[in-house]
């Protein structure tokens, strides 16, 4: 089923937006940008994590990610430090093949990401980065557990807009008929608006098109 998800919104070009909606208006990772306009991506989420402004831990964890995974890496007590920049990118996009990268944090190497036109989403930018050090002491192990189990083969869809998750428990025959739902609904919604002169209060609020 999850496949069967992925694939209808790829073939539709369902929306982040779209997406939210399907999901009762949740979803959204906040706070993150596209880098490039343009990109849409949707595919299973690799989830990883940079903790208290190192990135030793980014590049163990990299090594894992498979061919088509969208990689999204969530930041703790990074004091806004750049999580990687340039070089992490093209190890993932170019060398493990990944569909895109998520992060909360910032990244380095603007000039760079944005010259390659690589499809990215982060917070902001800033030129310093973490730390390349090993800590002896690691995140919260009950916050790790709780965030693999939420994010881990859940379903990004990311664009201009930004990116909504759409987690395991939703990869299911009613949340496909739910973003059909959507798509049909938007449908009307542009008919009625473009054809039939209706204004958005007939048309979303009253929805005049059911009577």
């Amino acid at each position: 089923m999850k496949d069967k998800i992925i694939d209808f919104i790829q073939k539709n070009r369902v929306s982040s937006t779209e997406v939210a909606d399907a999901l009762g208006k949740k979803g959204a990772i906040k706070g993150v940008k596209a880098i490039n306009s343009k990109k849409f991506v949707v595919g299973n989420v690799f989830w990883g994590y940079a903790y208290g402004g190192s990135n030793w831990g980014v590049h163990k964890q990299l090594e894992n990610v498979q061919e088509n995974d969208l990689v999204f890496i969530e930041t703790f007590d990074c004091d806004n430090k750049a999580v990687f920049g340039d070089l992490v990118s093209k190890f993932l996009l170019l060398y493990k093949q990944a569909s895109g990268i998520v992060t909360t944090g910032n990244l380095r190497d603007a000039h760079r990401l944005i010259k390659e036109n690589w499809p990215i989403w982060c917070s902001g930018y800033n030129p310093i980065g973490c730390a390349n050090k090993k800590l002896e002491d690691d995140l919260d192990e009950d916050i790790i557990k709780q965030r693999k189990k939420y994010y881990e083969g859940s379903i990004a869809v990311c664009d201009d807009t930004g990116v909504t998750i759409i987690p395991k428990d939703k990869h299911n025959e009613d949340f496909l008929f739910k973003l059909k739902e959507i798509e049909e609904q938007e449908d009307i919604w542009y008919e009625c608006i473009d054809r039939k002169g209706w204004s958005t209060y007939e048309t979303v609020c009253l929805k005049k098109y059911k009577d």
